[in-house]
């Protein structure tokens, strides 16, 4: 069989020094990291990758790691029945036996065994169904063979447990059934000898048969260990117990150890023939056995990965860092083990600006924010993936050169500017646009100006070059070339001079001041020796650091504020959006409840005129039967009582809207004042119109009663509503037609009524955000509280779900700014924990 090619694991580059110096991995701290991603291993194939784990330059191997690595990340999260058993190392084994004759052991066969299934397990788990989702494992597991005849045929000679079965041969069976038998028979006749030896006092009433060297043996005491026919084998510690064979087992004895040998001979026989059968496949074998080990390599990674929230960054072919939220992994597990949230940083190097120069107090982050680009650019180029925000882009360099602590050595005669100025000579000689240096305090360690001339001309030879590096310092001449030239920015690490506190945020584009004198007073030096300090220093350099903190201080201020407003601003957004949708809503509801009202108060006047008809014609034909008209009288007045508007409950929401809608038309009314007539004035008798009949106003089809009216006006009563208009715009009807409309009226509220409680009914407290967007999210939210708040229903379940926490986050500064809300929280963790908001109204 021809065997697919292993993919290309590592890019062992260091010969190149492609890393410098050689300590490069205890200064930024992969050591810890390659021992953290041991420990995620199953087996000692996984270690032996991890140890073989090296920084490579090729930019399709390092995408190809850290899509695969990804790929594991999701199977961790949705796919916890993924084997994780049995990942043994049988290579050595296998090799052993590629000479003719030789045979593995029973253990190492037991675990080639297991190792299979174990293989077979992965190869199904990445079944072709699995394709789309994990395109990358899937292709490695189909160049994967199973051999499932070496399964079957380890099976025919192994138990469940790893023993040679009795019948893996019938010689093999025959044996072990004669050393049985013939094992019963000693013991039967030990015991009989020892009750003997126990009858005769030689040996004491408690004892029983022992085992010495592989001999059943009977304690005997040593006074009387001549009495019993046999040989010695052992003594006691005190010289009071002989341990004897009797004469007659030792026969018996000789011949359960020749059979041993005889079982032992045919078992490697057996072994020896399986080793045949499995040699024509050693090499396949140990490939598979390999794959095996690099799904435990890559499984670590992504496990490792969980625990660090890293994920796979847009990744560039060209030199580039723009990280957002990126944070260093063993500080931030340092910082929850304490409780303490880690600050991440912000970082971009680009073409236009490829060297950043971080300036600002000591304890202030900076080495931190330098081991933190080091670190993660590392481990992305051995394959691992990083933890910064989605969004974030990284690119490849050829090499990482730092220069961070003291290198001095007295066995070289190196002191520590001259170490720092030998890494510098290096990173000169052997940097191009497609390197990246990390250097710390740069030019400290000698008299400070001429440290200073000596590392701007450094820096500016890097830039000339193109590199890309991070570099911290505290000198002003560093800063100021950083201003000026082209391809160098500052940075500087906040600090919080109210409280003298570090803040450890990285803010680019202007540099940091150092805060010495601040920082002197607050560990209490004397203030003459600052003031004296400060008369030597010159005024211009500390107006210069003093400028430097009260912009640093300022803007911190200013963009607080600007944060705020943006907040703020989104806010009333959002409520002015919601609350334009839920008018339009309400308006739309208004029409429909009353097409709905009016439709149903025409069927139910219908009925009702039905039954009043009925009910009259009864009465007229029992005019004699004075009892029976009375009957129908009260049945008639039920009748009324029933779609009498007056007589039907009104829910407490619906009656306050109710009078503000009334009160509303009643301002509207008073601007509309009726002429009056005068008492003397002659009414006319027009159309056969009079006062207090009821009439229909024909251009809004609508019922009232005639007020008053003359030759050119009518004023009409509707409720508590005076309208005058033309008096042609008015017909008079009769008295059914007007009741019919009463009635209709008095149903419309009726069906309000209902379909509020309808809807009360209907309420449900849960609302499912999963999938959602914020926009989206949001006004769903909103509704839920404005109907909760309606019908008094606390508490609401908002089910969000976990992910990475944005729209949980989102929904809460929602229900911060929302006067209703008294409270939230998480759901208790049985039932579904911090994917549930659980929100407390004020109703």
């Amino acid at each position: 069989m021809i065997r697919p090619e292993i993919s290309v694991r590592f890019l062992p580059l260091r010969t190149m020094k492609r890393i410098y110096p050689d300590n490069f991995e205890v200064k930024i701290g992969f050591d810890r990291v390659r021992e953290l991603l041991k420990d995620k291993c199953l087996s000692l194939l996984g270690e032996e990758h991890v140890e073989e784990m090296a920084f490579g330059t090729d930019f399709e191997s390092i995408h190809r790691q850290l899509r695969e690595t990804a790929e594991f990340q999701r199977i961790l999260a949705e796919f916890p029945n993924f084997p994780t058993s049995y990942y043994f190392d049988v290579r050595e084994a296998l090799k052993s036996i590629r000479l003719e004759g030789r045979f593995m052991e029973v253990e190492d066969l037991f675990d080639l065994k297991r190792a299979l299934d174990t293989l077979k397990a992965i190869v199904a788990f990445f079944a072709p169904p699995k394709q789309e989702i994990f395109p990358l494992l899937c292709g490695k597991a189909s160049r994967v063979q199973v051999y499932p005849y070496i399964s079957e045929r380890i099976d025919t000679i192994l138990n469940k447990t790893g023993q040679i079965r009795d019948n893996a041969s019938p010689e093999l069976g025959r044996i072990r059934r004669e050393i049985l038998s013939l094992q019963s028979s000693i013991s039967r006749r030990l015991q009989q000898i020892l009750k003997q030896a126990q009858h005769d006092g030689l040996v004491d009433e408690d004892a029983s048969v022992a085992v010495r060297d592989g001999r059943s043996v009977i304690p005997v005491l040593s006074a009387n260990k001549r009495k019993l026919k046999g040989i010695i084998y052992d003594e006691s510690a005190t010289g009071k117990t002989a341990y004897i064979e009797p004469s007659e087992i030792v026969e018996m004895n000789n011949e359960v150890r020749e059979l041993g040998y005889a079982e032992r001979r045919e078992i490697v026989r057996i072994l020896t023939a399986i080793a045949s059968d499995i040699r024509p496949y050693i090499d396949d074998l140990i490939w598979s056995v390999e794959f095996l080990g690099e799904m435990d390599f890559i499984r670590a990674k992504a496990a490792l990965a969980v625990e660090f929230g890293a994920i796979l960054p847009d990744l560039s072919d060209r030199s580039l860092i723009s990280w957002k939220k990126a944070v260093h992994p063993l500080l931030m597990m340092s910082l929850k083990r304490e409780n303490r949230q880690i600050v991440p940083l912000d970082i971009e190097l680009s073409d236009e600006n490829h060297i950043l120069l971080i300036s600002g107090p000591n304890a202030g982050g900076k080495s931190v924010c330098l081991k933190t680009v080091g670190l993660l650019q590392y481990m992305l180029q051995n394959g691992m993936l990083i933890p910064v925000q989605e969004g974030s882009r990284t690119g490849i360099f050829n090499s990482i050169l730092i220069d961070i602590g003291d290198e001095q050595s007295i066995e070289n005669d190196l002191s520590t500017y001259s170490s720092h100025l030998l890494n510098m000579k290096h990173f000169v000689k052997n940097c191009d646009n497609r390197s990246l240096v990390l250097i710390d305090e740069f030019g400290t360690g000698t008299e400070p100006m001429l440290g200073g001339a000596i590392a701007e001309s450094i820096l500016n030879r890097l830039n000339q070059l193109g590199t890309f590096g991070v570099i911290t310092t505290h000198y002003t001449n560093l800063k100021h070339f950083a201003s000026s030239a082209p391809g160098v920015i500052n940075g500087a690490m906040l600090y919080d001079s109210q409280r003298m506190d570090p803040l450890f945020q990285l803010e680019i584009g202007k540099p940091g001041s150092s805060f010495a004198f601040e920082i002197a007073r607050k560990i209490g030096l004397p203030e003459e020796i600052l003031q004296e300090a400060t008369e030597k220093v010159g005024s211009k350099h500390i107006d210069f650091d003093k400028n430097l903190r009260s912009i640093t201080r300022d803007k911190y201020y200013w963009e607080t504020k600007r944060q705020k407003i943006r907040r703020v601003e989104k806010t009333v957004d959002e409520l002015a959006e919601t609350y334009k949708k839920e008018l339009e809503e309400t308006r739309q509801m208004r029409k429909e409840i009353l097409k709905k009202a009016k439709d149903e108060a025409r069927e139910m006047l219908a009925g009702v005129n039905r039954q009043i008809e009925n009910i009259i014609r009864e009465i007229r034909e029992s005019q004699a039967e004075k009892e029976r008209t009375k009957q129908l009288r009260v049945e008639l007045e039920q009748i009324k009582v029933k779609v009498d508007p007056e007589t039907v409950p009104e829910d407490e929401s619906i009656a306050r809207k109710m009078a503000k809608l009334k009160k509303r038309d009643e301002k509207k009314s008073e601007k509309v004042k009726p002429e009056p007539v005068k008492a003397e004035e002659k009414v006319p008798e027009k159309k056969g119109l009079s006062k207090g009949d009821k009439v229909r106003i024909i251009s809004q089809d609508a019922i009232g009663e005639l007020v008053e009216f003359n030759e050119k006006t009518a004023v009409v009563a509707l409720g508590n509503l005076m309208m005058t208009m033309p008096v042609d715009n008015v017909e008079p009807i009769s008295g059914n037609e007007a009741r019919k409309a009463q009635k209709t009226k008095g149903r419309s509220g009726v069906s309000m009524t209902l379909d509020f409680s309808e809807r009360r009914m209907n309420f449900k407290s849960e609302l499912d955000l999963r999938g959602m967007r914020a926009e989206e999210a949001i006004p769903k939210v909103q509704n839920l509280i404005d109907e909760a708040v309606m019908f008094g229903v606390t508490p609401l379940r908002l089910l969000h779900g976990k992910g990475h926490g944005i729209l949980k986050e989102m929904i809460r500064n929602y229900l911060r700014s929302e006067p209703v809300v008294t409270s939230f929280r998480d759901e208790h963790v049985q039932f579904g924990g911090a994917g549930i908001t659980i929100v407390e109204l004020n109703v």
